[in-house]
């Protein structure tokens, strides 16, 4: 979440008037993550969320979400749910963007998680691809492996200002990673972004698994290996945590299943994630806006799992 656009109070209040949510409260803007611009917003009635679409998520591609969203949700899944206003609409304008109030979900995201809290978390995930593991809707990756080679050239000139050889480092295991891809194992939708910060929770319960503008179509061991990633290390990427680790990927075989050939997989596509998301932050650190409200992150904590999943396999 992140704050790129400005919506007045006063836009805002109007926009709240097409709901039956109460009036206006308070409003304010989110600096947590960077692709969407993200108020928390209290109203008379409650709170909810107001999300305002930016560049990188396309407008065309709303209706997925809201229907991903709705399907989870009547899985029983704790998703927040896309609102509607007196007219049924849920996809609206505001400040030249699509925008959508979004439900309120209770929790609260980790900086520190524990095995029980990491095995609940992928059980989630395993209870979330069941639930759409037959959805007749779909979204490619675009992100995936097809993709890296240009995100790559988009960057490539200053990632050595970031890091000295950094360059030719991202080089090298792009090469060898789209080379060892594996083609052929089970797809279905997938979060592709589940870090401890869009996750929810109280005590060791999930509560939300909340942004999903990254969700699409792609292999579904892929989405445990994201995970492996963001929750068995630290947010610097220094300190890796076998047992978080090991009790994410237990969490998700507890109530869903993986193959043989998808846990040997897992090491190339925990590799693959990690260049996948060194790359995105890169690009981001180098051409977010000054005056953006938003936090940019490291790039360099990814090339750290990187090089921590390329010394050893961390799911021996």
């Amino acid at each position: 979440m992140a704050v790129y656009t400005h919506v007045s109070a006063e836009s805002l209040a109007a926009f709240l008037s097409r709901y039956d949510v109460g009036a206006l409260v308070s409003a304010k803007g989110i600096a947590e993550g960077v692709e969407n611009s993200n108020y928390m917003v209290d109203t008379t009635q409650g709170r909810y969320f107001l999300t305002l679409y930016e560049k990188r998520v396309a407008s065309a591609d709303l209706p997925f979400f809201q229907a991903l969203l709705d399907r989870l949700a009547a899985a029983g899944c704790p998703v927040p749910r896309m609102l509607p206003d007196r007219t049924a609409t849920t996809i609206q304008t505001l400040a030249d963007r699509p925008a959508c109030l979004i439900e309120f979900l209770p929790g609260v995201s980790l900086s520190h998680p524990t095995p029980a809290q990491a095995h609940a978390v992928g059980a989630a995930m395993a209870d979330m691809h069941a639930a759409v593991a037959d959805a007749p809707f779909a979204r490619p990756n675009t992100l995936g492996p097809a993709d890296w080679q240009a995100l790559f050239a988009s960057c490539a000139d200053q990632l050595d200002t970031i890091e000295p050889g950094l360059r030719t480092r991202v080089d090298r295991s792009l090469t060898d990673i789209v080379a060892r891809w594996p083609s052929d194992l089970p797809r279905s939708i997938i979060h592709a972004d589940l870090f401890p910060d869009n996750v929810l929770m109280l005590d060791d319960s999930v509560t939300g698994l909340i942004d999903f503008y990254f969700a699409c179509t792609d292999i579904r061991a892929y989405d445990v290996a994201v995970m492996h990633t963001s929750w068995a290390f630290d947010a610097t990427g220094r300190r890796y945590d076998d047992a978080v680790g090991a009790a994410a990927v237990a969490g998700y075989c507890a109530r869903g299943r993986l193959s043989d050939a998808e846990r040997g997989a897992l090491p190339v596509l925990a590799r693959g994630a990690c260049l996948r998301f060194l790359l995105t932050r890169a690009y981001d650190w180098i051409h977010t806006p000054a005056d953006a409200l938003v936090t940019r992150k490291d790039p360099l904590a990814y090339r750290r799992r990187l090089d921590a999943y390329e010394e050893r396999n961390l799911f021996a």
